[in-house]
């Protein structure tokens, strides 16, 4: 049978719950009893040693046996009924056991009898109503240890659902992005066009990045804007002169950081839909700007459908660029728009809104 491994925070939670009490039994006791300073310390540590057991054994044990789900209806009333038993075994040991241990404390002469009862009884209901008082004091802690537990567990389930969706929209990205390179170079090797070795190389150039730069949360802007331009330089091979290409960027430091392959979604759009199906002067220009941790990324290209043949509709590759954003920032707007003969897309993106 596999033991029950310790939980180190939990008895960590018990001590700082110790302390705590120790601290209240401390400052409760301390103003009766001037002069006594060393005695009511080692008194009240004494009381919670003894209080701090009990009450770890009805959380963590007596409480967990009887609200635990059984198969049958019989087992489980049993457990509940021994579960009900045990917990007035632990008051006898609140009312009972707590005068014993004051005993023993005495007899050890760790325990100073600062105070002499005039009967058994009123001794009982005084050491009663301190183990009552840890009973709340600890049942509160517990309460309130529990809620914390419960929100840090929903908070990283979040956070890893979060992550699993992102790196399933990546996983789409990526194919989806070499799955268009290759058809680059698909229909320049079904020209026998000199240029097809030339596509390959830069093919690979992008599949490397993707395979071992691409794989982490963030690169920096520069390798963002070198793989759009081994992008870019990989797409003019398919074009003649006819193709207008203009990419600038202002950015202030290239060191920030970015998800990979964040922008190159808008990019690829431009080329795919866009400049493919313009039948006359096709162009794109792009820019990226990005100062003060305030991204602006602006992509527009020629498109033979006007606005009033279509409405916009995003692809798989806008769409996923667009959840992407919902996850990892709170400040952010990507807008697309159709007028007359040109497409526009427009990323507005604080860095410093990152979740």
């Amino acid at each position: 049978m596999k033991k029950k491994s310790i939980d180190k925070k939990l008895i960590q939670f018990y001590l700082w719950v110790a302390l705590g009490y120790f601290f209240l039994g401390f400052f409760s006791t301390v103003g009766i009893y001037p002069g006594k300073f060393f005695s009511v310390v080692f008194n009240n540590l004494w009381g919670v040693i003894y209080v701090t057991v009990l009450n770890f054994i009805l959380f963590e044990y007596i409480v967990p046996f009887a609200l635990k789900k059984r198969k049958s209806i019989i087992t489980h009333i049993f457990n509940i009924l021994l579960a009900l038993l045990l917990f007035c075994v632990l008051l006898l040991l609140y009312s009972f056991g707590s005068y014993g241990w004051r005993l023993l404390g005495i007899q050890l002469h760790i325990y100073t009898a600062l105070k002499v009862f005039a009967t058994l009884d009123e001794a009982y209901q005084n050491q009663m109503a301190y183990s009552s008082g840890s009973l709340a004091f600890f049942g509160i802690a517990r309460l309130i240890y529990n809620y914390i537990k419960l929100r840090n567990a929903e908070q990283r389930l979040r956070i890893e659902k979060q992550e699993a969706e992102l790196n399933y929209l990546r996983s789409q990205t990526n194919p989806h992005f070499l799955f268009n390179t290759l058809n680059n170079i698909y229909s320049l090797s079904r020209d026998k066009s000199d240029l097809a070795p030339e596509s390959i190389m830069r093919l690979s150039k992008i599949l490397r990045f993707t395979l071992y730069e691409a794989s982490g949360e963030f690169i920096a802007i520069e390798h963002e804007l070198k793989i759009i331009d081994d992008y870019i330089a990989l797409e003019k091979l398919r074009y003649d002169e006819s193709l207008r290409i203009n990419f600038n960027y202002d950015v202030e430091d290239m060191k920030q950081a970015l998800p990979p392959l964040l922008l190159m979604p808008l990019v690829e759009n431009a080329f795919k839909h866009g400049v493919s199906e313009t039948r006359n002067r096709p162009f794109v220009d792009i820019h990226l700007s990005v100062k003060n941790r305030q991204l602006l990324f602006v992509v527009k290209n020629s498109s033979d459908i006007d606005n009033e043949e279509r409405n916009v509709k995003e692809n798989i590759g806008l769409s996923n660029l667009r959840r992407q954003l919902e996850l990892l920032y709170t400040d952010y707007n990507l807008s697309v728009q159709q007028v007359e003969s040109v497409f526009t897309a427009t990323l507005k993106l604080n860095l410093a809104s990152h979740v």
